[in-house]
């Protein structure tokens, strides 16, 4: 997965410091749009851990593969989202502030509000860290009581995007490291804490470490390697 690209000031407080290709809210209504978004993304990240952990009778089951078959049919028929299209206009803006929270584009699929697959996080900036506060789900399980490895994996890569947010520079994944030091338990509360150590070039050098904070124990640790790039690739998508 790409790494995101340091945001925009958008003007809301509760939302500053959005990327250039967040969601532009309809100018009728400024906020509902995106809103609405999030609370689905909710309700939807809410269903799939129900599903996944709870027992259920045969016919509920059955109703909810009903019930979001019709939705999902509602949803593509109306007209397709792209987001390069949907670029705001607008400077890039100052870093966040040392322990201000940290948001990003609402869809981004870790730490997006508005994201079925999201993680929930609480991410804020700690000096030169980036800070991301999260409890792992039913969803998340890979072995009994562990979550899989590749959330892990995918933790780390979206949070070290918030520390190109700190330092104002784009750039993409170039080599993601992952060790796994213990299992990372479903249900308990975890920190992942990550900065940049040092730049060479256009390759930017990333460390992290997810913490279980029940017993300070760190579970995972990562480096990374991220290439850093003019802003205006972002829009141009895959191809650039």
């Amino acid at each position: 997965m790409d790494a995101e690209h340091p945001e925009h000031h958008h003007g809301d407080h509760e939302h500053d410091h959005l990327d250039p290709l967040a969601h532009v809210a309809q100018a009728e209504h400024p906020d509902a749009v995106a809103d609405a978004r999030a609370e689905a993304g909710r309700a939807v990240r809410d269903l799939g851990h129900a599903l996944v952990g709870h027992a259920a009778p045969i016919e509920l089951i059955d109703r909810v593969t009903s019930t979001l078959d019709a939705l999902s049919a509602e949803l593509e028929a109306h007209t397709t989202r792209q987001r390069a299209q949907e670029r705001q206009s607008g400077d890039w803006g100052p870093p966040p502030a040392d322990g201000e929270t940290m948001t990003s584009y609402e869809e981004r699929p870790v730490s997006g509000r508005s994201s079925p697959w999201g993680l929930d996080l609480h991410i804020v900036r700690d000096g030169s860290e980036a800070v991301a506060r999260l409890t792992l789900r039913a969803a998340h399980e890979g072995a009994p009581g562990r979550s899989h490895g590749g959330i892990v994996a995918a933790l780390f890569d979206d949070v070290y995007g918030f520390v190109l947010t700190i330092h104002s520079q784009a750039a993409f994944t170039g080599e993601l490291g992952i060790r796994y030091e213990a299992g990372t338990p479903i249900g308990r509360p975890l920190e992942c804490r990550v900065r940049q150590t040092r730049r060479d070039g256009r390759k930017l050098y990333m460390t992290g470490e997810l913490t279980d904070t029940t017993n300070d124990t760190v579970v995972a640790r990562s480096t990374a390697t991220f290439i850093a790039i003019d802003p205006s690739r972002f829009a141009a998508g895959a191809d650039a």
